[in-house]
């Protein structure tokens, strides 16, 4: 009654379905681990950005690695902008997905180290090779409020050609590379101003980073768990329409053989000539 799953079609049917299924498993687990990621995430942005903001030298160091942890800690620093090496980072996104280029500007602190502030948003100049113009940083000694931020390496962002590039203009936040351009000590990682305010409102600070919403990850999970659940029930339909197509087809091929016979019963003999 079911040996046609024997057959090479259903063989190839049913290993495909087997082999789909862990597949399947997995790739819910996977959007499932993301939405674990996404949720803790969430909880961590939302923690460090209710903390007390704390000096950003009880936090970082120079050649310190910012751990995950401490990202957007809020933080202050005092001291004056170098306004000499200021440089941009090139093709950054603003909070409405315009192009343009983040200002970076070196802040001395007292001790005479460094620590690297991004000011914010600015669009880029027409030519790609002029530097553009971003409002200058306030001159003297001050005080900026922002959020801990990691070095950005090549590896995390895939961008591998730094070179030749115009000057004062970089594609990556770097510490240690800024600390070899300045000749001295700079914090690893950097800060993300966000106070004071900038006169006039350029360059556009960065606003605080998404942590209310989770994505879709969780659903994606179910959908997956669903589908592996389908795939038997499914097989199981092909089975049962398989099995009742080929009954009805042999009882058709039975109907006919069975009317041929009697037609054959019927038919009248040829009579012998006298």
């Amino acid at each position: 009654m079911y040996r046609f799953l024997l057959s090479r079609q259903w063989v190839i049917l049913t290993l495909l379905a087997l082999v789909l299924m862990p597949v399947m498993v997995e790739l819910g687990f996977w959007q499932y681990h993301r939405h674990e990621h996404r949720v803790a995430q969430n909880g961590l942005i939302e923690e460090n950005l209710r903390a007390e903001p704390v000096e950003v030298t009880e936090l970082t160091s120079p050649g310190h690695t910012v751990p995950r942890s401490d990202y957007w800690r809020r933080t202050t620093a005092t001291g004056t902008f170098d306004a000499a090496h200021e440089v941009v980072v090139r093709r950054r996104t603003s909070a409405d997905e315009r192009i343009g280029v983040l200002v970076l500007t070196p802040l001395v602190l007292a001790d005479g180290r460094a620590v690297l502030v991004n000011r914010g948003w600015a669009p880029a100049a027409a030519d790609q090779m002029t530097y553009p113009d971003v409002p200058p940083a306030p001159k003297g000694r001050v005080t900026i409020t922002g959020r801990l931020k990691a070095d950005e390496t090549t590896g995390a962002s895939g961008i591998k050609d730094l070179k030749g590039l115009p000057p004062r203009q970089v594609m990556l936040i770097d510490s240690r590379q800024a600390a070899k351009t300045l000749g001295r000590e700079v914090l690893g990682g950097y800060v993300e101003q966000t106070a004071p305010a900038p006169a006039g409102g350029s360059p556009e600070q960065i606003p605080e980073p998404d942590h209310d919403s989770i994505g879709p990850h969780m659903a994606y999970a179910v959908q997956w768990w669903l589908f592996v659940a389908a795939v038997p029930v499914g097989w199981g339909v092909l089975v049962r329409r398989e099995r009742r197509d080929r009954l009805a087809a042999r009882t058709a091929a039975g109907a006919e053989t069975e009317a041929g016979a009697a037609g054959d019963g019927e038919r009248p003999q040829a009579v012998a000539a006298p």
